[in-house]
């Protein structure tokens, strides 16, 4: 889609980082032959094709099974198999619309909406295979014997709507739409502040609203506020209240406004930009950068989430593709000869 990074594509860079990289058509007969001979090795098969077209190719889970009985099949798609939509081309925007995840993003009004700025319904898809293959990996351990993993971008997404599919529940009525700023919850979300920046606060409690006047907007009389007097009351009135608190920050700058936040102590955060993620001092003063190799050489990339104390992660280069078909087939049995044939013929 890009070339972003160096030349290479933002995408292939993020998703690719400590993988091998074989390109094989598999609609060749000697091509076939490879899969099979790394299906025998393999743990797990993950594929995201058309629903029926993995079948077609003699790649179901039951086909496989039978001669693989400890291999686990996990099938993505995005709307899972059987049913209206199972033959739907899905893209991650199109399951943000079916989901409901559109209706609940953006401003105010019915034609604000606003997507995601990543990936989410496919990243939901991609951490419930993910959690999925390792149940799989578990029971395996128990039987004996692989199983199949079906993951629905639908699905996924759907279970990550949990919250607000349960506010509307029984056709109550839905939370609507806040921009940046919680649905339910006020004050929590994005403030102008009188340099120009944004300071992103959130109040949980009746406690934190009296400190919040008190400490923060030198205001204690406002939490005797009547239209202020519950959370309920304060959502309810939100186009007041946040009236009082942008006059409140306009005479001061963001760091002016994290520092009373701070001092109250009332949850906040700045507005980054990817610019600031890249330089954000939590992340250096855990030292979460790494470097990778890569086609283009040395890259930044992030650690892994969840340090384990029993281990470092592997951040082994990112790989052109294919880069290591040759290697690979070698690794199988493959004589130089063999491997030149197979490139002749369009396999790999």
């Amino acid at each position: 889609y890009d070339e972003r990074v160096d030349g290479l594509a933002s995408h292939f860079v993020w998703t690719n980082r400590s993988k091998e990289s074989l390109s094989l058509d598999v609609k060749q007969d000697a091509a076939a032959q490879v899969l099979d001979q790394l299906l025998a090795k393999a743990d797990v098969l993950v594929q995201n094709l058309a629903p029926g077209a993995a079948a077609r190719m003699g790649l179901s889970f039951e086909t496989l099974h039978e001669r693989f009985p400890r291999l686990i099949v996990c099938d993505i798609s995005g709307y899972g198999e059987g049913g209206p939509y199972e033959q739907k081309k899905a893209y991650d925007l199109l399951i943000q619309s079916e989901g409901g995840f559109l209706s609940v993003t953006g401003g105010p009004g019915e034609t604000e909406m606003a997507k995601a700025g990543c990936s989410i319904a496919d990243i939901a898809a991609g951490m419930y295979a993910y959690t999925g293959v390792l149940s799989a990996l578990m029971l395996r351990d128990k039987t004996g014997e692989g199983s199949r993993v079906d993951v629905s971008m639908l699905e996924s997404l759907v279970e990550w709507m949990g919250y607000p599919l349960y506010y509307a529940y029984k056709g109550a009525t839905p939370p609507p739409r806040a921009g940046a700023a919680h649905a339910t919850i006020y004050p929590y979300g994005p403030f102008p502040t009188g340099d120009g920046g944004t300071v992103m606060l959130g109040l949980q409690n009746e406690r934190e609203w009296l400190a919040f006047c008190d400490k923060v907007l030198l205001q204690p009389e406002l939490a005797q506020d009547e239209r202020f007097s519950s959370n309920a009351r304060r959502s309810e009135h939100r186009t007041e209240l946040r009236a009082l608190i942008v006059e409140a920050f306009s005479h001061l700058s963001a760091e002016e406004v994290i520092a009373r936040l701070d001092a109250a102590p009332i949850a906040n955060a700045h507005v980054n930009d990817m610019a600031g993620v890249w330089a954000h001092p939590q992340l250096k003063a855990r030292q979460r950068w790494s470097e990778v190799d890569s086609p283009a050489g040395r890259l930044p990339a992030l650690l892994p989430p969840g340090r384990n104390s029993a281990f470092a992660p592997r951040m082994d280069p990112i790989p052109a593709l294919g880069q290591h078909t040759d290697s690979l087939l070698a690794e199988l049995g493959y004589a130089t000869g063999d491997i030149q044939r197979l490139h002749e013929q369009g396999a790999v």
